[in-house]
């Protein structure tokens, strides 16, 4: 697999990632118990910082060997 087509796959990855946060948003606000909405709430903000790296890393992949690209602190040695 080429670092192109990871990138294709990580930017699938992060689409369905951020679908489910708004199908969880949206559970939240018919949720009638605090212990729902809280589980709800616990799950989003577990998704929120995967969706941030599939992201940075479908913009890496993308762009890894482009000169101009600085890449990302995060994902260097």
């Amino acid at each position: 697999m080429t670092l192109k087509e990871m990138s294709v796959e990580y930017t699938a990855s992060a689409n369905l990632i951020r679908a489910r946060i708004r199908e969880l948003r949206a559970e939240k606000k018919a949720a009638n118990s605090p212990t729902a909405s809280y589980k709800i709430d616990r799950r989003i903000k577990e998704l929120t910082p995967i969706l941030q790296e599939c992201r940075d890393l479908a913009e890496l992949t993308a762009r890894y060997y482009e000169r101009s690209y600085h890449k990302h602190e995060r994902y260097t040695l």
